[in-house]
């Protein structure tokens, strides 16, 4: 099997062994708990939401403060166990044999990153103007591309296939309206 340049794709990680990057002392251990410090930010965020919505007295069980709750409490466990394992990972010192066994040193691949990140950012801006459909088929073929995907048009047809159909299930099968945007006169 070829290797891939994408460190992110399966060809390039199946059959290997991996070993994560990690620094040592108080900057490695400030490296690993970025995660969990992101999503105990954002679970913190969501509560918040939660504590200041105004639910009308008539809302029915499960309610808007449901769903955004069990959210926020998975986000939550996973945060306190992702800072639980990079404590513990930064107190263990490998074995010898770990170390000696090697395997191909992976990290973040900066590119992949800058292509989701970018993509989440530029939805987060256009959904209100362009609308859901062609929002998410942006978001969709951003990722793709971060993802090591090199068929941008086969990802955008794609990703407008996928956001088209998710809006004709929440529009007509749910009842729940997403941003229209500019095709708002035709739907």
């Amino acid at each position: 099997m070829p290797s891939s340049n994408n460190p992110t794709s399966v060809s390039a990680t199946v059959g290997n062994r991996l070993r994560f990057q990690r620094g040592s002392g108080p900057r490695g251990i400030a490296k690993a708990l970025i995660m969990p410090a992101i999503l105990a930010a954002f679970a913190t965020y969501l509560l918040y939401g939660i504590v200041v919505m105004k639910v009308p007295p008539s809302a029915a069980f499960p309610g808007p403060q449901f769903f955004p709750g069990i959210i926020a409490a998975g986000l939550s466990a996973f945060a306190i166990i992702l800072g639980i394992q990079a404590v513990r990972a930064a107190l263990v010192t490998p074995s010898i044999e770990e170390e000696e066994a090697g395997g191909r040193a992976v990290g973040v691949d900066g590119r992949s990153f800058a292509w989701v990140a970018g993509s989440f950012l530029a939805f987060a801006f256009l959904l209100g103007i362009l609308g859901w459909i062609i929002a998410a088929a942006l978001l969709f073929t951003g990722i793709a591309r971060g993802f090591g995907q090199r068929k941008v048009l086969f990802a955008l047809l794609v990703g407008l296939t996928i956001s088209s159909l998710s809006y004709i299930a929440f529009d007509m099968g749910l009842g729940l309206s997403l941003p229209s945007g500019i095709l708002g006169w035709a739907f």
